[in-house]
């Protein structure tokens, strides 16, 4: 049985037809981009592993329709489908609508507000930070959250993200501006 650990993914994907394990390294060489991902959709653990075992088993069986074209190409295309799963899942559930700003009960401001304050003051609080931001993320629309969470954690250009999910390019880029003016109104509510 070969390693497949030094392989790239578009031999990998080349093999697995053939080879199960080569297939399994795709997965676990991917498996935390697309929990990235549907955590962006879903806050609950096993939504978020549902979302991972669908989008891999429909990458699996549709790999004979990737055609690599470059160096990150499995990547994109394993994101396209991972994005894609996320919203049959929500047109599944009919999710309910998203939170307002105006959501946040008078305890929940102070504790926000007091927890802002302590991120910004010390460095160590890396995992508030992380948690504040994902409370800032769900304020957000799901289209909102997803092109954020492409540019900003993933690192996709707005040319990629414009072909993932099928939008025009200065669509993405209102799309991040609006979501980053939002984001800053509910900074500024709680500073």
């Amino acid at each position: 049985m070969p390693s497949f650990a030094e392989w790239t993914d578009d031999a990998l994907v080349a093999a697995a037809g053939a080879d199960e394990a080569a297939f399994e390294q795709l997965f676990e060489r991917h498996r935390r981009q697309v929990a990235r991902i549907a955590g962006r959709f879903f806050s609950q653990r096993d939504q978020i592993e549902d979302i991972i075992q669908d989008s891999f088993t429909k990458a699996y069986f549709a790999l004979n329709t990737y055609h690599g074209t470059h160096e990150a190409s499995f990547r994109a295309w394993l994101t396209q489908i991972a994005v894609n799963t996320c919203y049959d899942q929500l047109r599944r559930t009919r999710r309910r609508p998203e939170h307002a700003v105006e959501d946040f009960d008078d305890h929940e401001a102070h504790e926000f507000s007091g927890q802002l304050r302590a991120a910004a003051s010390d460095v160590e609080s890396a995992l508030v930070s992380r948690d504040l931001a994902g409370k800032l993320l769900a304020r957000l629309s799901a289209d909102d959250r997803l092109v954020l969470t492409l540019l900003d954690v993933e690192g996709f250009s707005v040319a990629e993200i414009a072909e993932m999910i099928n939008w025009s390019v200065s669509k993405v880029k209102v799309r991040a501006h609006r979501a980053r003016i939002h984001l800053r109104r509910v900074l500024q509510r709680f500073l």
